[in-house]
């Protein structure tokens, strides 16, 4: 059997502080049917374990969240070998208690995107996987309990709104969100989320929490320089934070690969076409996600 390998999905800083900590770290370029990923995947090893990390926004953080490729992304994981993906991802707070620099293990979304291609079945036939609950509760159950292990403020749950961007939310917008029963809001989860469960693989989000969204008045007198330098420093701390759980999950003894979750098989019933009626270069094209 092949070694398994933990996709890892997330910004610039977090993997510039990962590949530090990499051991016979090597860049792998991936060809996919949606093109190129953000940009080379990264693999090497942590502790006993094999990951791949994957910097969603590209080199220098070119992307912004609307033109992040996230069906070759998750594609290139899964064709790597991937059964299993951990994410995260900068978001902002809807909740009091969720301050700047906490993390969260994201349990539900509410998807506002509009521009992204959110599947892989495109042409392909009508392929429906279930999401209701769209993060795969084990890989979630292994991060919230070694989260008690260490220091940082960590929520055990969290509903994520992900918007287009690249703007920001308006106070109604974000008023809005919390009505909804939104507690984090960000650009970046979706379809990326859905994509891994069409790929049939096991993902779960650690969201880090840079600050409170504009429902919540900034305190007077404070100039946008810095306000912007506090969010920056926030988001650093979020991000060590976040670093620090990860490697807490890798090096722990914690099984990280699941075969038998539902996750693996969430295109088993999902595929409503007759088989005679799809394309048989389409099926080539996509077997790695039936893997």
């Amino acid at each position: 059997m092949a070694e398994e390998l933990i996709g890892i999905i997330g910004g610039t800083g977090l993997g510039d502080a990962l590949i530090e900590h990499l051991v016979d770290a090597e860049l792998r370029d991936v060809e996919t049917p949606f093109g190129k990923p953000s940009t080379a995947i990264c693999i090497g090893r942590l502790g006993d374990k094999k990951i791949a990390f994957l910097n969603r926004h590209g080199e220098g953080h070119k992307l912004s969240p609307s033109e992040v490729p996230y069906a070759a992304n998750i594609f290139a994981l899964k064709k790597l070998g991937a059964h299993t993906v951990i994410s995260s991802g900068a978001v902002g707070s809807l909740r009091e208690e969720i301050a700047p620099g906490n993390l969260v293990i994201v349990d539900q979304f509410i998807d506002k995107t509009f521009k992204r291609p959110n599947s892989f079945f495109t042409g392909y036939g009508a392929v429906h996987c279930e999401g209701a609950e769209p993060v795969c509760g084990r890989l979630r159950k292994v991060l919230v309990d070694t989260a008690k292990d260490i220091e940082t403020k960590t929520h055990s749950e969290g509903t994520y709104v992900c918007m287009e961007g690249p703007q920001f939310s308006t106070r109604a917008e974000s008023l809005m969100h919390r009505g909804w029963g939104g507690d984090l809001i960000g650009m970046t989860a979706m379809p990326e989320a859905k994509l891994a469960r069409e790929a049939q693989i096991c993902y779960a989000l650690i969201a880090l929490a840079s600050d409170y969204d504009c429902w919540r008045p900034h305190k007077k007198g404070g100039d946008k320089q810095t306000l912007l330098k506090e969010i920056i420093a926030n988001l650093k701390t979020a991000t060590n934070n976040c670093l620090e759980l990860i490697t807490a999950v890798l090096k722990g003894g914690s099984e990280l690969v699941f075969e038998d979750c539902h996750c693996r098989k969430s295109l088993d019933l999902a595929v409503w076409t007759d088989e005679s009626q799809i394309d048989a270069a389409d099926r080539e094209k996509l077997k790695v996600l039936f893997e």
